[in-house]
């Protein structure tokens, strides 16, 4: 008993294969669309994966995207509020797997005064500026410290000299080249630095200056005391949002807030190119279908005196359908594991083209895009389904 359902099987693939060959032309047609298909709809489904994390890399050079501070920033009588400097131990370790990326800043007003140089015949100047004393993540530091410090942090390093970054703007005006000495006065405390000139950040960093926090702290008289605090978190706003308010219960007394134009821009630009990327893989999937329809309309055709024949000797209609199924499955199969293939790679070289960087390939997008592509076959062989109202003893009259 167990025999003729596997003879049963052993024809009905050996009948595909001869489907399969029978008009080659038409088959690498069919093959030639898949694959196009699939390659396309591989190539924008990396990229749209691959889109979230080169836009989270990309919006890092804006720098953090939450700040903590204290509710009030100043008294009543005009003094400023801080934070303590314990509390940088009780934020979490990780963010979305990765170390968390922070930087402590103290801000405050100092004079700064520049030696006379006999050589050059400059006159001293002095000026007041913002010191800004930072301490920062030994991890992640280039998300929420600007480049320009961190470049000058690597270069300084090495020196045993207190070293102390200035701003372009502040350099400009004093007359600072890397290497001067200048004094710091805060009050009654002094302090002396040698000065590293940083280069232009655009931004409010250009007229500061920027000390190690322990020596900012001990000019300005705050010990353990720091003005805000600043993180880079990943992921969307509503995400975002979710770990504000859990860092706001484990943080309490505090004000945490998101800097809104950099998490909601990161969201509405992913949210455009995703929606760009579905809508085309959609229109491409749609006109690979309208394809594969056409040409297996040519085979319904071409087809009619072998499905008459097939009826005639006692093949169930349902069975004869499978057959063609069976046809379309495996050439969709066919065309996704081989477009899928080179619509990876195409997505590399698309995102160097777009990004500047090679896209990563996503595993999940090489199952994901073959699968559409078998779903594709089989829903263009719907014309077949008119092979079912064939008759056989019209076909043998030749009036089919």
């Amino acid at each position: 008993m167990p025999e003729p359902p596997r003879d049963n099987g052993q024809m009905f693939w050996r009948i595909v294969r001869r489907l399969l060959g029978a008009n080659r032309g038409r088959l690498f047609v069919i093959l030639l669309a898949l694959g196009a298909g699939a390659a396309i709809t591989a190539a924008l489904l990396n990229l749209q994966v691959d889109a979230k994390r080169r836009l989270t890399t990309e919006f890092r050079a804006f720098g953090p995207n939450v700040v903590i501070g204290p509710r009030d920033a100043v008294d009543s009588d005009g003094s400023p509020h801080f934070l303590d400097e314990s509390m940088l131990k009780q934020l979490p370790d990780r963010n979305e797997g990765a170390p968390l990326a922070y930087a402590a800043y103290l801000y405050g007003v100092v004079d700064i005064a520049t030696p006379p140089r006999e050589r050059d015949q400059r006159p001293a100047k002095t000026t007041s500026v913002i010191l800004a004393g930072f301490f920062h993540a030994p991890l992640g530091l280039s998300s929420v410290v600007p480049a320009a410090l961190v470049d000058a942090e690597e270069k300084v390093r090495p020196s045993n000299a207190r070293r102390c970054e200035v701003g372009q703007k502040v350099a400009t005006i004093l007359e600072l080249r890397t290497g001067d000495e200048i004094g710091l006065t805060s009050g009654k405390r002094k302090d002396a630095c040698q000065v590293y000139e940083l280069s232009a950040v655009g931004g409010p960093e250009d007229s500061q200056v920027f000390l190690e926090l322990p020596a900012a702290q001990a000019l300005f008289e705050q010990p353990g005391r720091i003005s805000l605090i600043q993180l880079r978190l990943s992921g969307p706003p509503q995400q975002i949002q979710e770990q504000v308010a859990r860092l706001e219960q484990r943080l309490p007394g505090v004000e945490v807030r998101p800097i809104r134009q950099f998490t909601e821009g990161e969201a509405k630009i992913y949210s455009r190119i995703s929606g760009l990327l579905t809508a085309t893989v959609v229109t491409v999937l749609l006109l690979t279908s309208l394809c594969v329809m056409a040409a297996m309309t040519n085979v319904a055709m071409e087809r009619r005196n072998d499905v008459g024949l097939m009826k005639a000797i006692g093949g169930a209609t349902r069975r004869v359908l499978h057959l063609f199924l069976a046809e379309a499955a495996l050439l969709g199969l066919a065309g996704g594991l081989i477009g899928a293939a080179a619509g990876i790679f195409l997505s590399i070289w698309l995102g160097k083209q777009v990004f500047g960087v090679a896209a990563q390939p996503r595993l999940i997008v090489y199952p994901v895009a073959v699968a559409l592509t078998m779903i594709v076959a089989i829903l263009g062989a719907y014309p077949l389904r008119r092979l079912a109202s064939i008759r056989p003893a019209s076909v043998f009259r030749g009036e089919a």
